[in-house]
């Protein structure tokens, strides 16, 4: 059960909308359900006779009965309560229970307050209601409605439990400002799935990931397209900074400014600069068995962030709280360069794990600096290395690095999971998601070329790779062989002894490297890893995988054993004249 507060300034406007048809025509038979006295309440729904007007004079009464210069410039306190799709329909008792529930939890209108302001609960579907306040009591004194939206979260946890809802997770005030309702119809007015606040947030989050200065952030946010305003001294020093998006006006015409502390507690300048000032070293040099000669710069940095979160869930289990909110924030980096510079085929994926993990990224405890630079230098470098094509070895290292976030994302939301912090592990278990369907449309067109290749090796390099593959997980080779991966798993050992590994050895290294009960394929993560720790291709096109496997592999292999093989000397020839 969810409550969205907002303050507004037009009674008569709220309750034309709450009585009218809706935007798309969603709303059916509108009516109360309840009110502070319902015998003064006109019911425009069910009683012919009454008017919004009557209505509206009814709740102003109290605001209208005290001086000008008292009243309250946003005087309309407005809550909706929408059940979760799954929760069975509520009736329009329960629902007045909700309501009365709600505005003595906020301080609204306690129970037994005969002064209390006046309030109203409109039904116009099956899964919420908009309860209605004016703020000013019958006495003229204001109410004490302060932590309004924490309490009214808190009263619908208990609510939930109460009607046997589905329990949402509770909050912890951490969590950025969420986007009112204006501002939801405002994006879907202009034909926008994320309203100004959201894209904001990732334009300044995206700009931030893996900046080097300050300097840098802003030019960053000025490329991306977005309006600065920054708020200097006398001296000339920036003391703060607020972002706009172009064409986006408010009914006077003025730009629709954000400062960075209202898109989120963390992107506000000072806690920005906190963060960069831990960042003035050097880069960390990219690990030489990272880089492969010949392959592009997206693909190389994708390598080489690989490596380096595939070691984050360690430090996640070794440290303190305080160090790894900062691995998760620096996390929380590398998804944000992702996104900037991900192939438009899993470009909005991308964006959606980011949008979803930076709720994963803050809690009470405050992100100590530690020495995690190497983190934040991957962010740095797949920004630098600029967008990815999604073909080739850009989409080979796209799907490397894919693979080993939906790992990380899991094991912080177990990390947040362990210790009660219901928000943060939702965020990052959702983060996962987005992460896999964005690795299953990178690694598709892959994997099946890798997957063909394999079906087409000769029997006794099968046979030998499938022995490696059962030696190092033992017990486990019935499940492997049903995985798609496995025939790819195949060929990376293959392509890894050609390479001059020794495949046993790289197999037990990658199976060692981290846990694998929480991957959806196994031999997925396990392709992954073997091609970045044994510096394999990422990529394998399809015609040189069958000219290698045709070099290899004689033409009648290919054939039934219930047909007897034609000879060498006369096959080929009376296949090429055909």
């Amino acid at each position: 059960m969810v409550p969205d507060i907002s303050l507004g300034g037009r009674t008569y406007g709220l309750l034309a909308y709450l009585y009218g048809p809706g935007r798309r025509d969603e709303h059916i038979d509108p009516h109360l359900v309840v009110a502070w006295q319902p015998e003064l309440a006109p019911d425009p729904g069910r009683d012919p006779e009454a008017t919004l007007k009557q209505l509206q004079e009814r709740l102003d009464l109290p605001v209208q009965a005290v001086p000008e210069h008292r009243r309250p410039k946003r005087h309309v306190w407005h809550c909706p309560v929408r059940t979760d799709p799954g929760d069975r329909h509520l009736s329009d008792a329960e629902w007045a229970e909700v309501a009365r529930r709600v505005v003595h939890a906020t301080g609204i209108a306690e129970e037994g307050d005969e002064h209390a302001c006046r309030w109203i609960a409109v039904r116009h579907a099956d899964d919420h209601i908009h309860i209605v306040a004016t703020l000013k009591r019958q006495d003229g004194r204001s109410p004490r409605h302060h932590d309004d939206y924490n309490r009214a979260q808190a009263e619908c946890r208990a609510i939930e439990a109460d009607f046997g809802l589905r329990r949402l997770n509770p909050g912890d005030g951490t969590a950025a400002k969420r986007p009112t309702s204006a501002e939801r119809a405002k994006a879907h007015r202009a034909g926008r799935t994320a309203t100004s606040r959201e894209l904001l947030r990732d334009h300044v989050r995206q700009a931030l990931a893996g900046a080097q200065d300050e300097a840098e952030f802003f030019r960053r946010l000025t490329e991306a397209g977005v309006r600065i305003d920054q708020r200097l001294a006398p001296s000339g020093d920036v003391l703060g900074y607020k972002v706009a998006l172009p064409g986006d006006r408010n009914r006077h015409g003025e730009p629709v400014w954000f400062p960075g502390s209202r898109l989120a507690p963390d992107l506000s300048l000072p806690k920005i600069r906190q963060r960069l000032g831990t960042d003035a070293e050097a880069d960390e040099p990219i690990p030489e068995h990272t880089s492969r000669p010949g392959s592009s710069a997206p693909a190389r940095a994708r390598r080489a962030a690989a490596g380096i979160v595939d070691d984050l869930p360690a430090a996640l289990d070794g440290g303190d709280e305080a160090d790894a909110a900062a691995c998760l924030s620096d996390l929380g980096e590398v998804l944000d360069a992702l996104a900037h510079t991900a192939p438009a085929s899993t470009r909005q994926q991308s964006i959606e794990a980011a949008r979803a993990f930076e709720r994963a990224t803050r809690w009470h405890t405050r992100a100590e600096r530690a020495d995690h630079r190497a983190i934040r230098s991957a962010a740095r470098g797949i920004v630098r290395a600029g967008t990815a094509l999604g073909r080739g070895e850009d989409g080979g290292a796209t799907a490397m690095l894919l693979s080993t976030l939906v790992l990380a994302t899991i094991a912080a939301a177990r990390w947040h999971a362990a210790r009660q912090h219901a928000q943060q592990a939702a965020a990052a278990r959702q983060a996962a998601q987005h992460l896999r369907a964005a690795y299953g449309t990178a690694a598709t067109a892959l994997m099946r070329a890798m997957r063909d290749h394999g079906r087409r090796l000769p029997a006794i390099d099968r046979q030998r790779h499938t022995g490696t593959v059962e030696a190092a997980l033992p017990g486990h080779a019935d499940t492997l062989r049903s995985e798609r991966g496995f025939d790819p798993l195949l060929v990376t050992l293959d392509q890894a002894q050609r390479a001059g590994h020794n495949p046993q050895a790289l197999l037990r290294r990658a199976v060692a490297q981290r846990e694998l009960d929480t991957a959806e394929s196994v031999t997925d993560v396990l392709v992954w890893r073997l091609r970045r720790l044994g510096n394999l291709p990422a990529h394998q096109p399809q015609a040189k995988a069958a000219a290698a496997t045709a070099k290899r592999q004689p033409p009648q292999a290919a054939r039934p054993r219930t047909t007897p093989p034609p000879t060498p000397s006369t096959h080929p020839e009376r296949r090429h004249r055909r």
